[in-house]
């Protein structure tokens, strides 16, 4: 499939090294403001050579909005959008037509269909994020109607990584550095540690934190359908990434349970109501390990999650693998590639998260009169 959501939805389509690659959303509401510059901000956030730590590939990423916008705002219509692509060097492919590269989509994709296009990684290539980017940023425009914020960080490279309490950092300072990270004196060291791993021509990891502000209680289903699980599922839908924790996570299994359990206390303000974004508690917690969910179920405090992305499997050095008759070659990779996908993974983890919790509250509407 290459639908995403219920009710809010995005259908990507397009290739890396193709005409362009692009996508339809359906499902968003009408009358809402669309911001263009926003949406092609967003875009540049991701977009390949934004520094000597990221690929040298050179894309503007234009985006062109198609249909279901009149006069600035959403009709409700499906908003049709593309990215041309413009800088692809598709030569560079040439010696890997026949070969499968590890720890690609190289085999599973020739496995799964019988062809594959072998350049840049086609349909498995990263660049198709940047549908989710565009989808993303719509869903954020919804949300920021809600007073619901997204944010994502860099939060470990390597061996480098932050403290696992979000609420330490000043997360506005995330954009100040091309790493992405809040820290700056850790972000200085993660930029460092990228830029000698792409001098080898290796690759590294890493981990991806994102905060959710603003949520309300009694987002997500009881069985099918749990808020955690439907924001693990778009995470590991992105590229490389490799594992996902919500809350204390995986850290929280050595707890005991009356260190885990966030406990409830009496909130001092009345909560706001509005048709789409429901409060139904009068309740605030003392802590929050459980990460902003319960039972599968948002409680209204913070979510947040981490997201442990793979380093990048392409190598700027020779490595072995077989070719599609099973003999042993020896590959040497060309081409344009990040040494580590975080900093430009950053406002793609907010994108699936943007639109994994519009989704969830167009939902809720149903599930209520």
């Amino acid at each position: 499939m290459n639908t995403f959501g219920k009710l809010f939805t995005l259908t990507t389509f397009g290739e890396s090294h193709g005409a362009a690659v692009g996508g339809v959303v359906d499902g968003m509401p009408a009358g809402i403001p669309v911001d263009t510059a926003f949406i092609q901000h967003e875009l540049d956030r991701r977009r390949p050579g934004q520094s000597r730590i990221t690929t040298d590939r050179r894309e503007a990423d234009r985006v062109e909005l198609l249909s279901g916008v009149f006069e600035g705002k959403s009709t409700g219509a499906p908003i049709g959008f593309l990215v041309r692509n413009t800088n692809q060097h598709s030569k560079d492919y040439d010696d890997i037509r026949n070969l499968f590269r590890p720890s690609h989509a190289d085999y599973t994709y020739y496995s799964k269909y019988g062809i594959r296009d072998h350049r840049g990684g086609g349909r498995a290539s990263a660049r198709i994020t940047l549908s989710r980017v565009v989808a993303g940023a719509l869903a954020k425009l919804v949300l920021r109607q809600l007073d619901i914020s997204i944010t994502a960080y860099t939060s470990q490279v390597g061996d480098i990584q932050l403290d696992r309490d979000c609420r330490r950092y000043d997360l506005s300072r995330i954009e100040s550095n091309p790493v992405r990270c809040p820290d700056p004196g850790k972000a200085k060291e993660m930029e460092a540690l990228i830029a000698q791993v792409k001098q080898e021509g290796d690759t590294i990891g890493g981990v991806v934190t994102c905060v959710v502000k603003g949520c309300p209680a009694g987002l997500g289903e009881p069985e099918s359908g749990k808020l955690h699980a439907l924001l693990g599922a778009a995470m590991l839908s992105i590229n490389a990434a490799k594992g996902f924790e919500y809350g204390e996570g995986f850290a929280g299994a050595a707890w005991r349970g009356s260190q885990q359990n966030d406990i409830f206390l009496p909130a001092k303000e009345k909560p706001q109501t509005s048709n789409l974004k429901p409060q139904t508690s009068n309740l605030k917690l003392q802590t929050n390990h459980s990460g902003g969910i319960q039972g599968g179920i948002s409680n209204g405090e913070d979510i947040y999650f981490r997201v442990a992305f793979k380093p990048v499997a392409t190598l700027l050095m020779a490595q072995q693998t077989v070719d599609k008759a099973g003999h042993p070659v020896t590959m040497n990779v060309r081409g344009r590639h990040d040494p580590c996908v975080l900093p430009r993974a950053v406002p793609v983890v907010e994108a699936m998260a943007a639109m994994t919790i519009l989704d969830a509250l167009l939902i809720s509407r149903t599930n209520r009169l």
